[in-house]
């Protein structure tokens, strides 16, 4: 007497497998994306945050509110000198737009308001952000 699987036994656990995969996969790509959502605010509450102090230091050493608005985000207003990198395009370029409506579709980086000191995701899917 042999001792061993049949074709039939070997099929259902493969069948079953593919179920469980088939069930599970969806929620790992979910996370996936959802973690870069996560990871972006980070980033933009790092770059509010500079922004925030570099104001904070305009207005402290004498300059009007308008003046202490920094005119651009710099790579020297972070601790290491480099502007977080936004996850979900993967780059730190920054975009110089007048309002939340100048941020495109498909822009990468980050956006930045000079007027007002705001920044926003450059996509317009992650402008409530």
């Amino acid at each position: 007497m042999k001792k061993g699987f049949t074709l039939i036994e070997l099929v259902m656990v493969i069948v079953i497998l593919g179920i469980l995969a088939a069930m599970v996969l969806p929620r790992f790509i979910d996370l996936q994306s959802q973690a870069k959502v996560s990871a972006a605010k980070g980033a933009l509450g790092a770059i509010r945050s500079a922004i925030a102090v570099s104001y904070a230091q305009g207005v402290a050493l004498g300059s009007t509110e308008a003046e202490a608005i920094p005119d651009t985000i710099t790579a020297t207003m972070f601790q290491d000198n480099k502007i977080p990198v936004e996850p979900i395009s993967g780059t730190n370029e920054v975009t110089l737009v007048a309002s939340p409506e100048g941020i495109s579709a498909t822009g990468i980086g980050w956006a930045y308001d000079a007027t007002n000191g705001r920044a926003w995701i450059n996509d317009s899917d992650y402008t409530q952000y």
